[in-house]
């Protein structure tokens, strides 16, 4: 129920019969033909630049293609009231009333409106959050987090088959200094010694928490030597660490399909398997690489390492896969992971990395591209910062020092739904600013609290007239005159399969708040008439509703419901 491709397809179909009978010259493609949603100083409701796309070809002005076209086009479909060309040779077509009535009795009778059925289905594989166990998510996190939870439920919407996972980084020097902080906690907690004063070390009362739990489950184990336990202590601290990261995960509403652990992927020596996959194709050598621009050293020197040729695939430079102790860099365990995700056959692999790893794309996306002999297999999307705001000041945080905002914060001030909201409303690719004060308002500014409010009063609306939101509405004749206001809001409507289409297809989940609030913004300025024009009311003074009434609400309902869902945002029926 897309309109948008429908009457491409459409004028498509017109174009091809056109060339049969010798009245257009095609380009080699049509793949350059859109139906977009027109300018809002248009009088409107779709434009077409077809006539741009066949100026060159036919050797004539997109005015006169134009003109030519719209004769074809008026003659071939009667739902349509009128064509303007506008320059420099846009065709834009006006609906009938009665096209609109079709739509909204369409609409209802469709099982999941916005979602493509005919878009074909493929395998993602959904990387996020991803962060190193050593302790609660904190805000940094938590955009990422919702981005990708979103984009899943996006895909899914559209009739993909997604799975999303969590890469447990629990191996390296991180992991090391963490568990040495628990092993201190607890030989804190067991026999008063003084938590050293080590700026590597981390000292946020949540490592109390983790050590307290440790020690209590397992008494039987000695504490006496840190050596002696290192590996099992890691192993307890990751595991005390997760269990607080899917806390936190849970009450963003977020629930991981995997949790795929690096250490996992090291044991079962996967880097050098993997390793030997690229050397066998000449993708590794020997080599040395010039010291880290930020690296003002002197005792910087040059030596021989292990090398992929990420050059080849369009990085600035190649990578060391190995330390200088021979031991595997995180750049090769990463690639190892990424390579056990081919080896599961996902279509589409998308990583949701943080502001922080913006750099690191060029390399991991080459790595993939030689693994896979395929381009663009894994796509990546940037989670930039979010700026705290709190009574009128940045509010910052350090993970080190433990005195930053964790989820759990952010949800016990503003709710889940607040947060989730609020943290898509933006592009991922730009910053955010994440006001306290604001999400709480019951204002227009507030788009959250603007959308639910349009929800509710809806739902008043239903049990003003006693209607059941979740019954089938059961209408005879869809001969209605809607008004020109109802009309825009219709129209609107009509744009949701494309929002969700190109929200899909470019991975930018942010447009679907977007368009909700668009939405809501013009139903509630239709509701607002109604407070000086009976008319424009949607209940008389009978709690009666007209049947054109209940179809329009049903049909605003139904894309705030599903846009919502997609949200992971919840829709009180009362406010």
């Amino acid at each position: 129920m897309n309109i948008f491709d429908i009457y491409r397809n459409k004028i498509i179909s017109i174009l091809k019969n056109s060339q049969k009978k010798g009245e257009l010259e095609m380009p080699n493609d049509l793949n350059g033909v859109n139906v977009d949603v027109p300018p809002s100083n248009f009088n409107c409701d779709i434009s077409c630049n077809a006539a741009l796309v066949l100026s060159k070809p036919n050797k004539k002005s997109p005015m006169d293609i134009g003109s030519q076209l719209k004769k074809i086009i008026l003659d071939q479909d009667k739902s349509i009231e009128s064509i303007n060309i506008e320059k420099p040779g846009f065709i834009n077509i006006k609906f009938k009333n009665s096209y609109w009535n079709k739509f909204v009795k369409d609409l209802l009778a469709s099982k999941n409106y916005g979602s493509n059925l005919d878009i074909q289905k493929k395998k993602y594989l959904v990387e996020f959050v991803s962060a190193n166990p050593t302790g609660p998510l904190h805000v940094g996190h938590c955009r990422g987090a919702i981005l990708g939870d979103v984009l899943s439920n996006l895909l899914k919407f559209n009739n993909q088959d997604v799975t999303k996972e969590y890469y447990v980084n629990d191996y390296g020097n991180q992991i090391h200094f963490f568990t040495k902080s628990v092993y201190f906690r607890i030989k804190e907690i067991l026999e008063g010694e003084p938590f050293p004063n080590d700026p590597d070390l981390y000292p946020g009362d949540y490592i109390i928490d983790i050590a307290k739990n440790i020690v209590k489950e397992n008494q039987k184990i000695s504490f006496k030597n840190f050596n002696d336990i290192a590996d099992k202590l890691t192993v307890l601290s990751v595991n005390e660490s997760l269990k607080i990261i899917k806390t936190n995960l849970n009450k963003l509403g977020i629930l991981h399909d995997n949790f795929v652990q690096e250490t996992n992927i090291v044991k079962n020596n996967e880097v050098s398997k993997t390793i030997e996959v690229l050397k066998a194709n000449n993708f590794i050598y020997e080599g040395n690489i010039k010291a880290p621009k930020h690296d003002k050293s002197p005792d910087w020197k040059k030596r021989d390492q292990l090398l992929f040729k990420s050059t080849e695939f369009g990085d600035d430079k190649d990578r060391a896969l190995q330390k200088a102790d021979k031991s595997w860099t995180y750049f090769a365990s990463d690639v190892a992971y990424h390579n056990n995700k081919l080896s599961r056959k996902f279509d589409v692999l998308i990583n949701i990395l943080g502001a922080d790893h913006a750099g690191y794309i060029k390399r991991i996306t080459a790595a993939v591209d030689a693994l896979s002999g395929e381009k663009n297999k894994l796509k990546c999307k940037v989670s930039q910062l979010v700026k705290l705001i709190k009574d009128g000041k940045p509010f910052k945080m350090s993970k080190r020092k433990g005195d930053y905002v964790t989820v759990d914060d952010l949800i016990n001030e503003v709710g889940k739904d607040a947060t989730r909201f609020i943290m898509l409303n933006r592009s991922s690719d730009v910053e955010l600013d994440f006001d306290f004060t604001k999400v709480k308002e019951k204002t227009k500014d507030n788009p959250l609290y603007y959308v639910q409010y349009c929800y509710a009063r809806i739902c008043s609306v239903f049990r003003l007239s006693n209607n059941d939101i979740n019954e089938k509405i059961n209408i005879k004749d869809y001969n209605f005159n809607y008004s020109s206001e109802e009309i825009k809001i219709i129209k609107k409507i009509s744009e949701w399969p494309n929002c969700v289409q190109i929200s899909s297809t470019k991975f930018e989940p942010h447009r679907i708040p977007t368009f909700l609030y668009e939405l809501s913004s013009q139903f509630h300025s239709f509701w607002n008439l109604g407070k000086n024009d009976k008319t424009k009311r949607f209940i008389d003074v009978n709690n009666c509703i007209s049947d054109e009434k209940i179809a329009l609400l049903k049909s605003v309902l139904i894309v705030i419901k599903s846009g919502m869902t997609i949200l992971g945002v919840d829709t009180p029926e009362k406010m």
